[in-house]
């Protein structure tokens, strides 16, 4: 993103205070994965989404109550709060960029696995609980 904002300085913007409103979003988004990474480790199950198979158990509650993932949400709330920072138009469209790219290549394969290794019983969380949030 910091690259990014290069690009075009005058796609730059300014707003008063968004120093303290970036450093708010990214504490929020902070903790949010970080309550999610607890709540795994509670769980006695892997944080690791290059091993899916080691996932032993199926986290439904705490901050999964309002995201299937919130490390995810919370990794995305940093990069806004980034750009933000950087009040760089240019950079703020990487957002979406992340969320495809995340969604894609990484949240849709692990619902596969979560599905083949919990069957309805995820099947009934996903329908429950959204996907980011």
């Amino acid at each position: 993103m910091w690259a990014a904002s290069g690009i075009s300085p005058n796609l730059h913007f300014a707003i008063p205070g968004i120093a303290l409103w970036s450093a708010g979003i990214a504490v929020v988004g902070v903790c949010i994965a970080i309550l999610g990474v607890l709540q795994f480790r509670v769980a006695g199950t892997t944080v690791d989404p290059r091993v899916p198979g080691q996932s032993t158990n199926l986290v439904v509650n705490g901050v999964y109550r309002y995201s299937r993932n919130p490390m995810y949400l919370g990794f995305f709330l940093a990069l806004c709060a980034w750009g933000l920072y950087l009040g760089s138009v240019i950079s703020l469209l990487i957002l979406p960029v992340f969320i495809v790219y995340m969604t894609r290549f990484q949240i849709v394969p692990e619902e596969r696995f979560m599905h083949d290794q919990f069957g309805e019983l995820y099947d009934k969380y996903r329908s429950q609980v959204r996907r980011w949030l």
